[in-house]
């Protein structure tokens, strides 16, 4: 993989991230189109989704570092029942991370045709939850919180957007828009992480690739600071409801990359 390559890639990975448009798909069609191998996909993949939690962390550590306070108050307050509700959010993920990941990978595959599929269905997702107009919450719930989880799980698939799916859900249970995408970037955090210290334990995120640091650290930091600029870009754009066109988006590159495939 060349540097260029790795920008480009790193580039994609920041900026669909965070807008309701499936990084894995998109990183997928990317890679299809370049030529890289899977091992490259492997390595890189995990360097580029590290970084974009890093971007998290950096657009959201006034929330972050107030959350992180009012837990170690060690006291029942208003963080540290945000912070329990996270958690119950990444009990699903948890699940299939450690026990379906591996079957699901192996059963669905990664080409373009699940891609596309799961493309078109973000797309629908992301429909309802603009049209839906349920009456709405002052806060994210304990339940919703599972539901959302859930969705978060589901988008293990290549190609169903993890943004576009917590988002939507968390909009069609009657949330309000900022206070979901927030809760939305934040429970991503960890089980991006958590895979990546697993792979690194594994040794998956070296084994048998030659890709050049310089190209990692190309596209680490193009995953950066694109991360950065799209995580701010789609938390106003949720507060003002403009969903909608990324679900056409989603509809013609799920259609494109299913016409491909045939």
């Amino acid at each position: 993989m060349s540097i260029w390559e790795a920008i480009i890639l790193g580039l994609v990975q920041g900026l669909t991230e965070y807008l309701p448009v499936s990084s894995s798909g998109h990183l997928e069609i990317g890679n299809q189109l370049l030529g890289t191998t899977s091992a490259e996909n492997l390595t890189f993949s995990v360097a580029v989704h590290t970084a974009t939690v890093m971007s998290t962390l950096v657009v959201l550590w006034p929330e972050i570092k107030k959350l992180i306070l009012g837990f170690f108050r060690f006291e029942k307050n208003e963080e540290t029942i945000y912070l329990l509700k996270i958690a119950v959010s990444m009990i699903p993920v948890f699940v299939v991370g450690v026990f379906l990941k591996d079957y699901v990978e192996q059963f669905f595959g990664n080409g373009l045709l699940v891609v596309g599929f799961m493309l078109i269905l973000t797309a629908v997702l992301l429909t309802f939850s603009h049209f839906a107009k349920p009456r709405p919450k002052e806060n994210i719930g304990w339940k919703d919180a599972l539901i959302i989880g859930v969705a978060q799980a589901c988008a293990v698939m290549p190609g169903l957007s993890r943004s576009g799916s917590t988002i939507a859900t968390g909009l069609l249970l009657g949330n309000k828009k900022e206070r979901v995408a927030q809760f939305s970037f934040l429970m991503v955090i960890i089980p991006i992480l958590g895979e990546a210290i697993l792979d690194l334990i594994g040794g998956d995120f070296i084994s048998g690739t030659h890709i050049p640091l310089s190209s990692l650290v190309a596209g680490f930091l193009a995953a950066f600071l694109s991360g950065v600029v799209a995580c701010k870009w789609m938390l106003a754009l949720v507060r003002k409801g403009k969903l909608i066109w990324f679900a056409l988006y989603c509809a013609v590159i799920g259609i494109t990359a299913v016409i491909l495939y045939i």
